[in-house]
C-alpha cells in the first residue's frame, strides 16, 4: 500500500505538469497568432505608408512644376509691365501735347492765303 500514495502523488504531479504544459502550449500558440497578426498589420501599414508617400511625392512634383510655371508667368508679366507706359507718363505727354497744339500754329488766315495763291 505504500506504493499507491506514491503513485497517486506521482500521477497528480504528472497531471499537473501536463496541465501546465498544455497551458504553456496554448499561450505559445496565442502568442504566435498575435505575432503573425501584428506582422501582417505591420506589413499592411508599411505598404499603405509607402503608397501614401509615393502619392505625396507625385503631388509635390506637380506643385513644384506649377510654382515654376507661375514664376515664369510673373517674370513675363513684370517684364511686359516695364515696357508699358505708366498713367502718369501718359498724363504728362497729354499735357505737353495740349501746350504744343501743332494745328494752332498755322492760323486759318494763313491757310486761306495759301489756297488763294494756288
Amino acid at each position: 500500500m505504500a506504493e499507491q500514495p506514491q503513485e497517486d502523488y506521482t500521477n497528480a504531479i504528472i497531471s499537473e505538469l501536463n496541465t501546465k504544459i498544455r497551458d504553456l502550449e496554448e499561450k505559445q500558440r496565442l502568442l504566435k497568432e498575435r505575432t503573425l497578426l501584428m506582422g501582417k498589420n505591420l506589413i499592411e501599414s508599411k505598404e499603405s505608408i509607402e503608397k501614401d508617400t509615393s502619392e505625396l511625392k507625385f503631388d509635390v512634383e506637380e506643385i513644384k512644376q506649377d510654382i515654376k510655371k507661375i514664376k515664369e508667368i510673373i517674370i513675363r508679366l513684370s517684364e511686359e509691365s516695364r515696357k508699358k507706359a505708366k498713367k502718369s507718363e501718359v498724363d504728362i505727354l497729354a499735357k505737353q501735347m495740349k501746350m504744343f497744339q501743332p494745328l494752332n500754329f498755322v492760323r486759318i488766315e494763313d491757310i486761306e492765303n495759301i489756297k488763294k495763291k494756288k
